[in-house]
């Protein structure tokens, strides 16, 4: 039984992802809410990712897995953003996590191999208008999981999975209608957007055994989006 760490793991991908694997692993969930996971099998520790220090004695000293969930989506033109909008994104995104990761880094380095699963977005390998905030600060995640990943070799291994629109919370304005939706679906060659299942699957597939032999990688998990051109 591996011990799994979920970094904001309360809803969306993050609630998806323990769903997954709350049977088969001890999960630890750091995350700001409770309600959605107070029957679950799992241990929560109160926790905000851009202001908290993460309590170490909730954790085993041996961390198998750790998945980082925060993130955000700001899709706004460049010209009406402003620099505190890139920090705040960079924040939550990219920072918050080098913080977690320093934090338990020898919890990970104690197990005999470790998995850090973190997440991208399509938007920072297709040049998408509207995304120069989100696209940025994702950005800076796969350069820093391939840098990481070299470095941490073959101690831990270091994923990251960039989706396109994923149906959750945190993109409910781009998909609170039947309009938007179906547009939504229709810019996918899959036409479909994404859900938290199909992140949660892939994810427990990159903290499992069965991906022993995969780091440094990114894996698009985006409907076809990023590869393939069909008629639309």
């Amino acid at each position: 039984m591996k011990n799994i760490l979920l970094i904001g793991g309360s809803y969306g991908i993050g609630l998806a992802i323990a769903k997954e694997l709350q049977y088969e692993n001890k999960v630890f969930i750091a995350s700001r809410t409770y309600e959605n996971i107070a029957d679950m099998n799992v241990t929560h520790i109160q926790f905000d990712a851009t202001t908290d220090t993460l309590d170490m004695s909730k954790l085993p000293e041996a961390i198998d897995g750790l998945v980082y969930c925060p993130g955000s989506i700001n899709l706004r033109p460049f010209k009406g953003l402003k620099l505190e909008v890139f920090e705040q994104d960079l924040q939550i995104n990219f920072i918050s996590l080098v913080k977690v990761i320093q934090s338990i880094l020898p919890n990970l380095v104690a197990s005999n191999q470790s998995s850090i699963v973190l997440f991208s977005s399509v938007a920072a390998s297709m040049g998408m208008p509207f995304h120069t905030s989100v696209a940025a600060a994702k950005g800076a995640i796969e350069g820093f999981a391939k840098a990481l990943a070299a470095e941490y070799a073959p101690k831990i291994r270091v994923n990251v999975i960039a989706p396109s629109l994923t149906d959750t919370p945190l993109a409910d304005k781009f998909l609170n209608n039947d309009v938007k939706r179906e547009k939504s679906a229709e810019r996918h060659p899959l036409k479909r957007v994404g859900t938290s299942d199909d992140m949660a699957q892939i994810a427990s597939f990159l903290l499992s055994s069965k991906s022993s032999w995969i780091s440094g990688q990114v894996f698009h998990v985006d409907g076809g989006m990023s590869t393939l051109l069909v008629n639309q």
